[in-house]
């Protein structure tokens, strides 16, 4: 298994590359900018996008999913209750003031819903539901020896996401975490949206807004 984040994007996204090197396929979770880094990364992995998931679709985690879908064909995947975020990315930029033209939305060719699983190659994610950040918030696990969450914007080191944006609620966020993420084994490794890794072991010892 090949497990790859930068970050991308004037507001830091991490872009995740999660990818099977015998079977030489990837998925990539949150191509939010620089779909050129994106591309690069890939081309010298020798791997093939097969999926772009989006843990959600605030522009900065959505903005170069046009490019990265036509470059390699692969469909576009994110839960539906976020489909309104991902067709207004305009009006996000502009509430931010961010003086870019928002870029056309792809059509979606998967709408992903909790216990789907993803494969690529002999790697298996599976998709869990966490609404909070935004209604159709999503996070991936994979399970195995070294366990993995791509959590997006649900969970970071010592924190968790914004609740005061576009239908977020903040009960909902922290309950999606108890109730779905901290069950996980503690060694699994976290991959935020923004920022460094965690476990969660050490969000359910120290991350203040869970006590």
């Amino acid at each position: 298994m090949i497990v790859e984040h930068f970050s991308v994007g004037p507001l830091g996204c991490n872009c995740t590359i999660l990818g099977d090197q015998d079977a030489g396929e990837a998925i990539v979770v949150d191509p939010g900018g620089e779909h050129d880094k994106i591309l690069r990364r890939l081309q010298d992995l020798g791997l093939r996008c097969t999926a772009i998931v989006h843990t959600h679709t605030h522009f900065d985690h959505a903005g170069s999913t046009r490019e990265v879908q036509e470059a390699t064909d692969a469909p576009a995947m994110l839960h539906e209750e976020d489909l309104f975020l991902y067709r207004d990315m305009q009006m996000q930029l502009d509430t931010f003031g961010i003086p870019l033209t928002a870029p056309e939305p792809v059509d979606i060719d998967r709408f992903l819903v909790e216990g789907d699983t993803l494969s690529v190659g002999a790697v298996e994610a599976g998709v869990l539901h966490t609404p909070g950040h935004t209604p159709g918030s999503l996070c991936l696990t994979v399970g195995g020896a070294a366990p993995l969450l791509i959590a997006g914007d649900t969970l970071f080191q010592g924190s968790v996401g914004r609740s005061d944006l576009w239908a977020g609620d903040g009960e909902q966020l922290v309950k999606s975490i108890r109730d779905k993420l901290l069950c996980l084994p503690d060694d699994t490794m976290v991959i935020t949206g923004h920022g460094p890794v965690t476990t969660i072991g050490n969000e359910k010892r120290h991350n203040p807004f869970l006590r």
